[in-house]
């Protein structure tokens, strides 16, 4: 059973490589040991989405009355919630299926492990062991929740963000630990739907300590307006889950002072850890650094034929980063002559009301990286469109280089704005500089005339401030 290419793993790095080796003509496997397109369809972007504009549609209906409607009393019907969640991702599933199908190639379910000789062993679930040899072999398997030492997730008062989607029932009170991506979106969804949230944070900016400064502040106002303790620069001491909840112990970096928080779950977001155990690294002599696989532009380990993308190397733990790295790697290993990705313009989204949108530089990179800057910002709340669409908080924030005009960064948080932010990733791709973006007609009235005008407050041409 000898193929051009196995892919191990089938989420959003794996199945787009396999689909698009499969296009360039190679005789393509693919190996899953769980449910076609991974964790971020099954268990992360998706499903996870669709949770959030549950919790979107109850808070319309909640404030129906600021849209000039009156409707009875409503509530939230927790199980159904998590069972539209699961119906999103297993249609979604479904969907690959057809894709694999439609595309010839063969779908091996079972866990993968490298073997000698460019051999992959797949054990299925009954124990049975199949080699399969390839010319080339690419690693896929992605990542998991990550774990604290003095934070053991055991699934059901100390959880992972794949329990915090199926509860049996809604929480009364929640601690998230981690302000990441991750940990805003679930607080955002446990706070609209009637939970009381905590957010415990490590680093000192907060809510979304990777974000611009000026996001995460206004992220935290939005946040605490609706009800969320927002705890940042602490760190959690330990976590008592004897007795019928859980007994956070946490203490302030600054001050030094503890607080004990009671709730009924604690939720742990502290990042993704990559799945490179067992998997054959070892045997093959795979060089690896903390856990991730070391490869080259492309995309290949220091054992030729072997390559590695998404989670399980060192670059951003994005979906779409892993489906960028698998369409390059592939046609890199097809002999087509492509560039390397340029990490610094990927777009990163957080789906959170208010949603976070950026790429690029944040204002302090910028001036670190020795920038002479021109920043402008455009609020919401003097957008046409935000105040008729009843979202006037948040902004967008473009970051650009004094001397040239090149567009350094932009930050946006508000409504809708991570279907923004492509504007501005194909605008850098471009090298297109801020004049030609303030000479740029955009649709009146839209969001995306905050881009626009954010750039114009940078040169001192803006409109309506």
């Amino acid at each position: 059973m000898k193929y051009d290419l196995i892919v191990i793993g089938s989420g959003p790095g794996g199945y787009p490589a396999a689909i698009r080796a499969s296009q360039l003509g190679m005789n393509v496997a693919i190996v899953e040991r769980e449910s076609l397109g991974g964790i971020c369809l099954n268990w992360g972007c998706i499903p996870t989405k669709a949770l959030l504009k549950s919790a979107q549609v109850f808070d319309y209906i909640s404030h129906a009355e600021d849209y000039g409607i009156k409707v009875g009393s409503s509530k939230v019907d927790f199980d159904a919630m998590i069972g539209r969640s699961r119906g999103v991702a297993d249609g979604m599933s479904k969907g690959i299926s057809f894709l694999m199908k439609k595309n010839k190639i063969t779908v091996i379910m079972g866990t993968g492990k490298l073997a000698r000789g460019k051999k992959v062993e797949v054990t299925d679930d009954k124990g049975a062991v199949t080699t399969y040899e390839a010319s080339n072999i690419i690693v896929a398997t992605g990542g998991r929740a990550r774990e604290l030492p003095n934070l053991p997730i055991d699934g059901k008062k100390i959880i992972g963000y794949r329990k915090a989607m199926t509860l049996e029932k809604q929480p009364k009170s929640i601690v998230v630990v981690g302000a990441g991506a991750i940990g805003v979106e679930f607080a955002y969804f446990y706070n609209s739907i009637g939970t009381e949230v905590t957010v415990v944070e490590f680093m000192e900016q907060g809510l979304v300590p990777r974000e611009d400064k000026d996001i995460s502040k206004e992220l935290t106002k939005v946040f605490k307006k609706a009800g969320v303790n927002v705890m940042a620069n602490t760190s959690v001491e330990k976590v008592d889950t004897k007795g019928k909840g859980c007994t956070v112990t946490t203490k302030n970096r600054k001050t030094g002072k503890e607080e004990i928080i009671k709730c009924d779950v604690v939720l742990s977001a502290v990042g993704v850890s990559p799945n490179t155990e067992n998997i054959g690294l070892e045997t093959l002599g795979i060089k690896t650094e903390r856990g991730m696989i070391n490869v080259d532009d492309f995309y290949q380990t220091n054992v030729p034929g072997i390559f590695a993308i998404g989670d399980v190397i060192a670059t951003q733990a994005l979906a779409h980063v892993a489906t960028a790295e698998a369409i390059t790697c592939v046609e890199k290993i097809a002999g087509q002559n492509v560039e390397p990705i340029d990490y610094n313009n990927v777009p990163g989204c957080t789906y959170c009301i208010p949603e976070i949108a950026s790429v690029g530089y944040t204002e302090a990179e910028a001036k670190e990286a020795g920038y002479e800057l021109k920043v402008g910002k455009f609020p919401f709340s003097a957008s046409g469109k935000a105040s008729a669409a009843g979202a006037k908080n948040g902004f967008v924030k473009v970051i650009f280089d004094a001397k040239y005009g090149e567009w350094l960064g932009a930050h946006m948080i508000g409504y809708n704005v991570t279907e923004m932010i492509a504007e501005v990733v194909a605008a850098r791709k471009l090298e297109t500089t801020a004049h030609e973006i303030i000479k740029t007609i955009h649709p009146h009235p839209t969001m995306s005339e905050a881009v626009m005008e954010a750039a114009a407050a940078a040169y001192g041409e803006v409109i309506h401030l």
